[in-house]
């Protein structure tokens, strides 16, 4: 587990609140994991904190209602059995808080549509084969609502999500100098990205995406493990001959699981010889399997009580809409927006 780095201090006078939020579009992978989910376990250990399930973000790609319920209730289990505790945060679903989609349409209707145009995440998802529905267009105003109506300051994301966070910032700022230039309400977030996380290189070596379909899932195990395993692609060079470990992807992988010296030991037989990539593969097999064998029979265990799983997901979306709603109420009033019940 990496050490948490100090959070950035925001350009207004906010607490530290960090939030983020995982898409249940399918199912979990180690580079939803090293991405994502290992820096939520940590932060939620330290820091007011909100981590949601977005099923609205979902709707984009994934139209199929049987599934979207399954993967949702999947991704809670992923979470509380890799060690998210309900008692140090909120895990809740994004749906759960109607606040979220009202704050967009007042987000909506202080964005230009040219910025969208330029969004870099849209153009790559469209060019990956996607529809350009309004929705996957209009993406940044709902994650920027999801950051925004908790009051998020930090908010944990890849690289490739940064442009993002940036129409986000734009968006409070905006809204600050329209309605309450005098006295902010909402803050200016800052992307949170740790130094040390990597791209995940998929089984095709192309970076881990449910969209390439290259996954390895963070709970694949037996027989399908080890043929995602031994399917990931490497060069021809024979087994005797010295190896390169770090134009390898299989040394990629091994090297977010390895202790540093198990990984030099390992690096060390690559450029020795006599160490093939099925021996590495196997070596990588072994790591998986080690590191998620307590959290596999954690979630062995959840399975068989989904009522505790939904009570969770109820009474973190209890504790989001209570602060939504102290985030919604003054933007309301700024925005001149009567309400009468």
């Amino acid at each position: 587990m990496p050490a948490t780095p100090e959070l950035k201090p925001t350009e207004t006078n906010f607490p530290a609140i960090v939030v983020s939020g995982i898409q249940p579009s399918g199912t979990l992978h180690l580079g939803n994991y090293f991405g994502a989910i290992r820096q939520h376990i940590l932060l939620h250990d330290q820091f007011q904190s909100y981590f949601f399930i977005v099923n609205y973000h979902a709707l984009t790609t994934l139209q199929d209602p049987e599934a979207l319920k399954k993967y949702t209730i999947d991704v809670a289990l992923d979470y509380l059995a890799l060690g998210f505790d309900p008692s140090k945060s909120n895990l809740f679903l994004q749906s759960d808080v109607p606040q979220v989609t009202e704050l967009s349409w007042i987000f909506y209707t202080i964005t230009p549509v040219s910025q969208l145009e330029k969004g870099v995440s849209f153009k790559d998802k469209v060019a990956q084969g996607l529809t350009a529905n309004a929705g996957l267009f209009n993406y940044p105003i709902l994650q920027a609502a999801d950051i925004l109506v908790y009051g998020g300051t930090q908010v944990p994301v890849g690289a490739d999500q940064k442009q993002n966070v940036e129409i986000c910032r734009d968006l409070a700022a905006r809204f600050n100098d329209r309605f309450a230039s005098e006295n902010p309400i909402l803050p200016i977030p800052e992307p949170y990205i740790l130094d040390d996380v990597a791209v995940v290189p998929g089984t095709d070596g192309r970076k881990m995406s449910k969209s390439y379909g290259n996954t390895i899932g963070i709970f694949d195990e037996g027989k399908e493990l080890k043929k995602k395993v031994m399917s990931i692609v490497t060069d021809s060079t024979p087994l005797e001959d010295p190896k390169d470990p770090d134009t390898c992807n299989v040394f990629a992988l091994i090297s977010l699981f390895a202790s540093d010296d198990r990984r030099e030991e390992i690096a060390a037989a690559y450029r020795a010889g006599g160490y093939g990539y099925g021996h590495a593969k196997n070596d990588l097999l072994s790591l998986i399997t080690e590191t998620f064998a307590e959290a596999r029979e954690r979630r062995r265990t959840l399975e068989t009580d989904t009522d505790y799983v939904i009570d969770v997901l109820r009474a973190g979306g209890v504790q989001g809409r209570e602060q939504a709603e102290r985030i919604m109420e003054p933007v309301r009033t700024a925005a001149g927006l009567i309400t009468t019940y």
